[in-house]
């Protein structure tokens, strides 16, 4: 068993609380946080801001050759969802009847399980997204 991996999950703000930055200069929101808006340069100042839990389907796949480790979820849906506040992000589609995902889908964030280390181990939590 991997002992440092809860550890290291909880912190990871983006992981459990989808937490990004917002330049005050300009206004432009950017998951995960940066440190420097590119725009501004040094000129910008960041700070942490807590990303919307709603959006859209942007585009969207669904998966049947996962990669290693996820063999047994397929088929799976992978889209991206752009927030309500213009940030894009990737993430799984779950809880969700196949004909209701598609292109300008209402989503909302759901907390769910990404991986465990084993039958016994630890498991790993994250953010997903699940059509309204």
């Amino acid at each position: 068993m991997n002992e440092a991996l809860p550890l290291i999950w909880r912190r990871i703000p983006e992981r459990y609380n989808m937490l990004g930055s917002k330049c005050l200069n300009c206004g432009t929101p950017y998951f995960p946080q940066r440190k420097m808006c590119p725009k501004c340069r040094r000129k910008g100042k960041i700070v942490a801001e807590k990303m919307p839990t709603e959006g859209t389907i942007y585009s969207f796949t669904e998966v049947h050759a996962a990669p290693k480790g996820f063999e047994q979820e397929t088929p799976y849906f992978l889209a991206m969802v752009e927030l309500s506040n213009g940030v894009r992000v990737l993430s799984q589609v779950v809880d969700s009847p196949a004909d209701k995902i598609k292109i300008g889908a209402p989503v909302n964030m759901v907390f769910r399980k990404i991986s465990e280390d084993g039958e016994e181990g630890v498991i790993a939590y994250g953010y997903k997204f699940k059509v309204k």
